[in-house]
């Protein structure tokens, strides 16, 4: 990766304030529309509110400095609650779907001479020796019977975690604090409070701002162990997360953070290059595709783990869970496998443009 993809700013720069104000403007717009299509189509008005949520949010933290703190800090706070809150939903009801899915590939019996592969990622296609992809046996394997009842279990808690973010999504959205919220955005579609600092020229101020969020990154990224990750199968890791010196959640935490400040650098993009700036954009949108399959890998892989800790399941059960929490934790080594090859194109075979 370049070490400074936002050196330029767009020919219709101005003022910094002007720039910010009018990337404000449209993502307010963005979430108001998100609310008029509510009794529409809910799954896409959330949708649009979370991603407008998250940009305002994002662009008011990379560039702080410019509008009232008084003002943006607050506003921040209620948009990371309500993208947050509009989140569980959806999350609950992919990570049921993967799991599901994952269990159905995984209960399948392997052909006979050829063993059992965990393949990476939901309906993931399997390939035998010679590399072409095999179709999926017939009859069941012996993770038949735990499969169908882990399954059960799976969809009884995941159904009644989403019942109660739905829940929670709806008591939000009639809840005075979330009026308050849409107030504020609506009278951010016409008004930004700024600071001294936005009367300067854009391509002064916007790159070195956006060139800040984006060395956080990079910062982060160093601190991952990515020669570690460029190793296929990485075992170790996998074992590493079942063991008690260092659990999942502890492992999977830097990823986590990188992945927040890849989506920062990202809307940080967004203001100061608004019609795309090459093969950097490209490929950070690449990346948090990665570090997004990453956090669904490794919260499925939580969900079966707390699964697993069911008083007196069966051991059928158990035995399905603990291979649906490895092939889980292979998908998570698989996302940081690619993002290693994709964010070091000096290594092996990585991704060259």
């Amino acid at each position: 990766m370049s070490a400074e993809p936002y050196d330029v700013m767009p020919q219709a720069g101005g003022t910094a304030g002007e720039v910010l104000t009018r990337y404000l403007h449209e993502r307010a717009a963005g979430f108001l529309r998100g609310l008029s299509l509510r009794g529409e189509n809910e799954a896409e008005a959330d949708a649009l509110l979370r991603g407008s949520a998250r940009r305002i949010g994002g662009a008011l933290h990379t560039f702080g400095v410019l509008t009232d703190p008084a003002w943006a800090e607050p506003l921040r706070a209620e948009l990371a609650w309500l993208s947050s809150t509009l989140g569980r939903e959806p999350q609950h009801a992919g990570r049921l779907a993967r799991l599901l899915d994952a269990l159905r590939r995984l209960s399948v019996a392997a052909p006979e001479g050829q063993e059992p592969v965990l393949a990476g990622g939901s309906g993931a296609a399997r390939t035998g020796k010679t590399g072409a992809p095999t179709p999926p046996p017939s009859g069941g394997g012996p993770l038949a019977l735990g499969a169908a009842r882990a399954g059960a279990l799976l969809e009884r808690q995941l159904t009644l975690a989403r019942t109660r973010a739905h829940s929670a999504s709806l008591q939000a959205m009639g809840s005075s604090r979330f009026h308050a919220l849409a107030d504020a955005i609506a009278v951010l579609v016409s008004e930004v409070p700024l600071s001294p600092a936005a009367a300067a020229p854009a391509a002064n101020v916007l790159p070195q701002l956006a060139g800040q969020a984006y060395a956080r990154l990079t910062d982060a990224v160093a601190a991952l162990p990515l020669h570690r990750a460029a190793h296929p199968y990485n075992a170790d890791a996998v074992q590493a997360s079942l063991g008690a010196e260092l659990t999942a959640d502890l492992q999977d935490a830097p990823w986590h953070q990188v992945r927040v400040l890849l989506r920062l650098s990202r809307y940080a993009a967004e203001v100061t290059r608004p019609e795309g700036d090459g093969p950097d954009r490209q490929r950070l949108a690449d990346a948090a595709r990665l570090l997004e399959r990453h956090r669904e890998a490794a919260e499925s892989a939580g969900a079966v783990a707390a699964a697993a800790r069911t008083p007196r399941i069966a051991p059928a059960t158990a035995y399905a869970l603990g291979v649906l929490h490895a092939d889980q934790r292979h998908e998570v080594e698989a996302a940081r496998f690619a993002f290693s090859r994709l964010w070091q194109p000096s290594l092996p075979g990585a991704r060259r443009e």
